[in-house]
């Protein structure tokens, strides 16, 4: 399988204020794509693996051929997490709907505590990684968990319902060493339609 980068469906300054169009044109066309360059060299010395999805091939893990572990998973986590990050986002985005804002409140309390929960989970992921709201894939319980680097929550018997990318990269050019200033700003973008259309799925799956 040979792995393209997606097109995103808004330009790159689209979703400005909130993300400038030199960072999504910097962090889309030249990190994504070199994800995915680097994943298909991968792939490359490794011909058998040419049949499984990209999930399939994160969830072999350490089941992986030495020579090209760390490659998938490294370059295998980013396409992905990148992929569904641009996703979560939108130039128009709605609002929370009442269920969902309900649906998310009972596993937190409310609607604030989920998101200052999120914000912080960002906040404290020391050096590169991401925050998640995630459905357990055995309890259907919704919890909040960071990564390090380009892991996956699939990785770990979770279902990824909504993401924010705390690498530099994502957000430094704009709001330099200001990470809470992105993570608040980035709100105003998620695409919430998308999120409950996700929780729905992890929930009935």
């Amino acid at each position: 399988m040979i792995y393209t980068l997606p097109k995103l469906s808004y330009d790159y300054s689209a979703l400005e204020p909130h993300i400038d169009a030199l960072t999504m044109q910097i962090h889309h066309s030249k990190h994504h794509a070199t994800y995915i360059d680097n994943l298909n060299k991968a792939l490359e010395k490794a011909p058998q693996l040419s049949e499984k999805s990209l999930e399939e091939l994160l969830l072999l893990g350490e089941k992986l051929p030495a020579d090209v572990k760390v490659a998938i998973l490294n370059n295998g986590g980013g396409h992905i997490n990148h992929s569904f990050f641009w996703e979560s986002m939108s130039p128009t985005p709605s609002k929370p709907s009442e269920r969902l804002q309900k649906s998310i409140a009972d596993g937190f309390g409310t609607w604030d505590e989920f998101q200052a929960q999120f914000a912080q989970a960002g906040l404290t992921r020391f050096g590169s990684g991401w925050a998640w709201l995630v459905c357990h894939n055995n309890s259907k319980e919704l919890s909040i968990i960071s990564t390090p680097n380009q892991e996956n929550p699939l990785q770990t018997g979770h279902t990824p319902i909504l993401g924010v990318d705390v690498w530099e990269h994502a957000y430094y050019l704009h709001y330099q060493n200001r990470r809470a200033d992105y993570i608040a700003a980035w709100w105003n973008i998620v695409d919430w339609d998308r999120v409950e259309n996700r929780l729905a799925e992890a929930l009935t799956s």
